[in-house]
Protein backbone atom coordinates (compact mmCIF):
# COMPACT_ATOMS: atom_id res chain seq x y z
CA UNK A 1 0.00 0.00 0.00
CA UNK A 2 2.84 2.39 1.03
CA UNK A 3 4.38 1.24 -2.23
CA UNK A 4 1.86 2.07 -4.45
CA UNK A 5 1.43 6.29 -2.75
CA UNK A 6 4.26 7.72 -5.19
CA UNK A 7 3.34 6.11 -8.00
CA UNK A 8 -0.52 6.99 -7.24
CA UNK A 9 0.91 10.61 -7.13
CA UNK A 10 2.62 10.67 -10.50
CA UNK A 11 -0.65 9.46 -12.69
CA UNK A 12 -2.67 12.49 -10.94
CA UNK A 13 0.00 14.66 -12.30
CA UNK A 14 0.96 16.13 -9.29
CA UNK A 15 4.76 16.84 -9.28
CA UNK A 16 6.66 18.71 -6.66
CA UNK A 17 7.20 21.88 -6.45
CA UNK A 18 9.82 24.15 -8.34
CA UNK A 19 11.54 26.82 -6.29
CA UNK A 20 13.08 28.10 -8.97
CA UNK A 21 16.48 27.78 -11.02
CA UNK A 22 18.84 30.50 -8.93
CA UNK A 23 17.77 28.89 -6.06
CA UNK A 24 18.80 25.81 -6.12
CA UNK A 25 22.74 26.97 -7.23
CA UNK A 26 23.36 29.16 -3.56
CA UNK A 27 24.03 26.03 -1.38
CA UNK A 28 26.70 24.73 -4.79
CA UNK A 29 28.01 28.46 -4.19
CA UNK A 30 28.71 28.36 -1.10
CA UNK A 31 30.26 25.05 -0.31
CA UNK A 32 32.57 26.70 -3.49
CA UNK A 33 33.35 29.74 -1.56
CA UNK A 34 33.92 27.54 1.75
CA UNK A 35 36.39 24.95 -0.40
CA UNK A 36 38.58 28.16 -1.61
CA UNK A 37 38.75 29.75 2.02
CA UNK A 38 39.97 26.90 3.76
CA UNK A 39 41.99 24.60 0.77
CA UNK A 40 42.57 26.42 -1.95
CA UNK A 41 44.15 30.31 -0.40
CA UNK A 42 46.18 28.87 2.21
CA UNK A 43 48.01 25.96 0.08
CA UNK A 44 48.19 28.77 -3.09
CA UNK A 45 50.10 30.99 0.23
CA UNK A 46 51.67 28.24 1.39
CA UNK A 47 52.97 27.37 -2.29
CA UNK A 48 54.64 30.58 -2.96
CA UNK A 49 56.40 31.39 0.99
CA UNK A 50 57.90 27.77 -0.08
CA UNK A 51 59.02 29.13 -3.77
CA UNK A 52 60.54 32.80 -1.85
CA UNK A 53 62.28 30.64 0.40
CA UNK A 54 63.87 28.19 -2.46
CA UNK A 55 64.83 31.88 -4.47
CA UNK A 56 66.70 33.12 -1.50
CA UNK A 57 68.41 30.20 -1.24
CA UNK A 58 72.61 30.68 -1.34
CA UNK A 59 75.43 28.85 -0.49
CA UNK A 60 76.60 28.34 3.08
CA UNK A 61 72.87 28.18 4.43
CA UNK A 62 71.94 25.18 6.97
CA UNK A 63 68.69 23.85 5.40
CA UNK A 64 66.49 20.44 6.09
CA UNK A 65 65.72 18.56 3.31
CA UNK A 66 61.59 16.96 3.55
CA UNK A 67 62.91 13.49 3.81
CA UNK A 68 64.67 14.35 7.34
CA UNK A 69 67.75 15.43 6.60
CA UNK A 70 69.89 18.67 7.14
CA UNK A 71 73.29 19.52 6.32
CA UNK A 72 74.69 22.87 4.58
CA UNK A 73 74.57 24.10 0.93
CA UNK A 74 77.82 23.73 -0.73
CA UNK A 75 76.16 24.16 -4.56
CA UNK A 76 73.10 25.03 -5.76
CA UNK A 77 72.36 25.93 -9.64
CA UNK A 78 68.63 26.61 -11.21
CA UNK A 79 67.70 22.50 -10.26
CA UNK A 80 70.03 21.00 -8.21
CA UNK A 81 71.53 21.93 -4.76
CA UNK A 82 74.66 19.95 -3.23
CA UNK A 83 74.31 19.79 0.01
CA UNK A 84 76.77 18.70 2.98
CA UNK A 85 75.62 16.50 5.58
CA UNK A 86 78.46 15.38 7.07
CA UNK A 87 82.04 15.80 6.78
CA UNK A 88 83.10 15.18 3.44
CA UNK A 89 79.13 13.55 2.42
CA UNK A 90 77.69 15.80 0.31
CA UNK A 91 74.39 14.91 -1.73
CA UNK A 92 72.80 16.42 -4.67
CA UNK A 93 68.77 17.06 -4.32
CA UNK A 94 66.13 18.92 -6.80
CA UNK A 95 66.42 22.39 -5.15
CA UNK A 96 62.28 22.27 -4.71
CA UNK A 97 62.91 19.05 -2.10
CA UNK A 98 64.34 21.34 0.28
CA UNK A 99 61.80 21.84 2.86
CA UNK A 100 62.84 24.80 4.61
CA UNK A 101 66.10 26.48 6.62
CA UNK A 102 67.76 24.55 9.54
CA UNK A 103 67.68 25.64 12.13
CA UNK A 104 64.76 27.67 11.69
CA UNK A 105 65.92 31.69 11.81
CA UNK A 106 64.24 33.27 14.71
CA UNK A 107 62.08 36.37 14.19
CA UNK A 108 63.20 40.21 15.18
CA UNK A 109 61.01 40.69 18.23
CA UNK A 110 61.98 37.61 19.59
CA UNK A 111 65.71 38.23 19.36
CA UNK A 112 65.02 41.80 20.60
CA UNK A 113 63.23 40.65 23.33
CA UNK A 114 65.84 37.38 24.19
CA UNK A 115 68.52 40.60 24.55
CA UNK A 116 66.76 42.77 27.30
Amino acid sequence: MFQLLPLLLLAQGEAPASDGGFFQFIPLVLMFVVFYLLLIRPASKQRKEHQELLNQLKKGDEVALNGGMYGRIVAIDDNVATIEISNNVKVRVLRDRIGGRWPKPKAADETASASK
